[in-house]
């Protein structure tokens, strides 16, 4: 299994970051999802799931700063659009992110779903994660992420990842 997303002389595309557009944030935070475009997937896919992190917040923050949730995106959806979390909410579950913890108490129209990178330091590289699923997880919208690892135990037919730079 191989994914893609189209990077600008390397690096996450603005719009999907620090530097977006007005029109693409909400309560201070980049809200437009990156497209993703996955191949080769095994035949026996039913779904996808996503796990988008920082880990190069750590020294910022104290922790993994997690960026996105998704999971049981249709096996057929592998062409995933721009902005997927908003315009596409309905077809798959979505969980929290770092903004729903206790230790962050952010802007509850931001907890769950895609926030996008905002490095305060320097460029950081954010990974993406997306696993071939055998079957539908038992997770409902506002998952956290070890409900994520717990469920897809035994279903993971492929994992890729890919380290996504965005800019300071």
């Amino acid at each position: 299994m191989q994914i893609s997303v189209p990077l600008v002389n390397g690096m996450l595309a603005d719009e999907y970051g620090k530097y977006a557009p007005a029109a693409d944030i909400l309560a201070d935070h980049p809200i437009k999802s990156f497209p993703i475009k996955i191949t080769d997937a095994p035949a026996d896919t039913k779904t996808f799931a996503i796990v988008f992190v920082d880990y190069d917040s750590t020294p910022v923050c104290g922790f993994t700063w997690i960026h996105w949730l998704a999971a049981n995106i249709p096996g057929t959806l592998t062409d995933i659009p721009a902005n997927a979390s908003r315009n596409l909410a309905a077809q798959f579950v979505q969980g929290n992110n770092s903004n729903a913890g206790s230790l962050v108490n952010g802007d509850p129209l931001i907890t769950s779903g895609y926030v996008g990178p905002q490095p305060p330091d320097k460029t950081h590289n954010y990974t993406l994660m997306v696993f071939a699923l055998d079957d539908t997880l038992p997770l409902e919208n506002k998952y956290w992420l070890n409900d994520f690892i717990h469920a897809a135990k035994g279903h993971i037919l492929a994992k890729v990842q890919v380290d996504l730079p965005s800019r300071a």
